[in-house]
């Protein structure tokens, strides 16, 4: 495929494609979501603005870190005129997603350190689950993994003894014999 010259004015998918890095599907996709959008060519062929580019990148990069393509698109809906972000916009959007980003990066570190350790979820079915969560006490907090997941169960350090996430430090596991 050829190159687009750097001053054209709008792009194939193809081109567009080629130059962001992003599969021809998911450029549709995008366009199908509202991400993007293109003017449809006599022929029914679609073309973007070159500023597509920088809204691919932004919808990327967000992608990348973790943003949902529903937060994306209504990040980039509060754009004035539907024009591609700026600095300044990307500044005020990401310092927005900056507590949810917080938030993931202290569920994975939970995660990674309690990887082998019960996380909560009342199944039961694993050795360690009886000894880690006697009587499925979290099974009272409510469904799914307890543990992990700190939007319902703060570090351990700060759980209160007598219940949630705390009790897993209280009974020693049982060694083979």
């Amino acid at each position: 495929m050829t190159k687009a010259a750097w001053n054209t004015k709008e792009l194939t998918v193809g081109e567009l494609a080629e130059r962001s890095g992003v599969a021809v599907s998911a450029l549709h996709f995008y366009e199908a979501k509202g991400l993007i959008k293109s003017r449809r060519t006599a022929g029914n062929q679609r073309r973007y603005t070159r500023d597509s580019l920088r809204r691919v990148a932004f919808i990327r990069l967000a992608q990348r870190i973790g943003i949902p393509l529903k937060t994306i698109k209504d990040a980039l809906a509060e754009l004035p005129d539907e024009r591609t972000p700026n600095r300044d916009d990307w500044a005020r959007l990401s310092a927005a997603w900056r507590g949810e980003l917080d938030d993931r990066i202290e569920q994975l570190q939970r995660l990674r350190d309690d990887l082998t350790d019960c996380i909560g979820c009342g199944c039961l079915s694993l050795d360690r689950c009886p000894v880690a969560n006697p009587h499925d006490r979290l099974g009272d907090e409510g469904p799914g993994a307890r543990r992990i997941d700190t939007r319902l169960c703060p570090p351990p350090q700060t759980c209160a003894t007598t219940s949630g996430c705390a009790s897993f430090t209280e009974t020693p596991l049982p060694t083979a014999s």
